[in-house]
């Protein structure tokens, strides 16, 4: 019986805990996005009339991809001037100016053309064209040769998208000359579309135009992808279209960068020769002048 005994268990001490490492949190791998490339540069640019000084000097500013830009500043700041150097009307004195890595000096019209479109405050109303034709004008860079014929294909698709794009569909057939200044706007906004640019330059866009047909405009091009630069009057409107601003003194660089950062009052007191009040309490930053 005694052999059927439990035998006593050995009791086992309890294993001493040991420390937990600390493990390190996992950080994700952060993804960096490539920069976009740069479409247009200045690079130590200068302009003047022939026989005369500068009225744009040691320009240098660089614009990416897809980035919409306003120029501001005061009349006679070389606003105008500057957009002329960038859409091939004027060459540098010196400098150059680059359009997708090349000089555009260097580029033909045409080729130019097919990658830059201008809206100009100018706006010729002596021939007597439909805004549908002006319109078809801006196919003429991706044609051979500059003959005139009846768009066809998918030319005639795309003038038809452009001018739907730009609200002209009733009045695509009357004489340009017999539009209001707004709608003469919108039909040569809507011939730089048909042009399929990957840059749109315009001098004071929303010239002519009332409220809403302001709004819509600066809308489309924000929507648009394509790298806008812009000279802007409204400041109000400049800082809320665009990725960056630009401010020009004298035909000079005063102020480059975001509008938050350009648009401040003593960089617009410089530029004006006024006072300058901002309220950002609101949505949008409201701006006052005083002499």
């Amino acid at each position: 019986m005694d052999s059927l005994k439990r035998r006593p268990q050995a009791v086992l001490p309890f294993a001493k805990p040991q420390p937990v490492a600390a493990v390190a949190p996992v950080t994700p791998a952060t993804t960096v996005l490539p920069a976009p490339p740069t479409v247009l540069a200045l690079e130590g640019v200068s302009w003047g009339p022939k026989g005369q000084g500068d009225i744009l000097s040691d320009l240098d500013f660089a614009v990416p991809e897809g980035q919409i830009m306003a120029i501001c500043g005061a009349n006679g700041a070389g606003k105008s001037s500057l957009l002329r150097l960038i859409y091939r009307h004027q060459a540098p004195r010196q400098g150059r100016v680059r359009l997708m890595g090349r000089d555009i000096w260097q580029m033909g019209a045409m080729e130019t053309a097919r990658c830059l479109a201008a809206v100009l405050q100018e706006q010729p109303t002596d021939f007597a064209l439909t805004a549908r034709q002006i319109v078809t004008l801006g196919r003429l860079p991706h044609r051979k040769g500059w003959g005139w014929a009846t768009p066809s294909g998918s030319d005639a698709a795309i003038v038809a998208a452009a001018i739907a794009r730009m609200d002209l569909c009733t009045m695509a057939d009357r004489p340009f000359a017999t539009l209001s200044g707004g709608e003469r706007q919108r039909v040569m906004v809507a011939r730089a579309l048909a042009q399929q640019p990957k840059i749109i330059v315009l001098d004071e866009p929303t010239n002519h135009l009332d409220i809403r047909h302001q709004l819509e405009l600066l809308a489309l091009l924000k929507g648009l992808g394509l790298t806008v630069l812009a000279t802007l009057h409204d400041l109000t409107l400049a800082a809320e279209f665009a990725d960056r601003v630009l401010i020009l003194r004298e035909g000079r660089i005063l102020a480059d960068g975001p509008p938050e950062t350009a648009l401040t009052e003593a960089h617009l007191a410089q530029a004006f020769n006024v006072r300058t009040r901002i309220d950002r309490s609101g949505d949008a930053p409201r701006f006052s002048f005083h002499l």
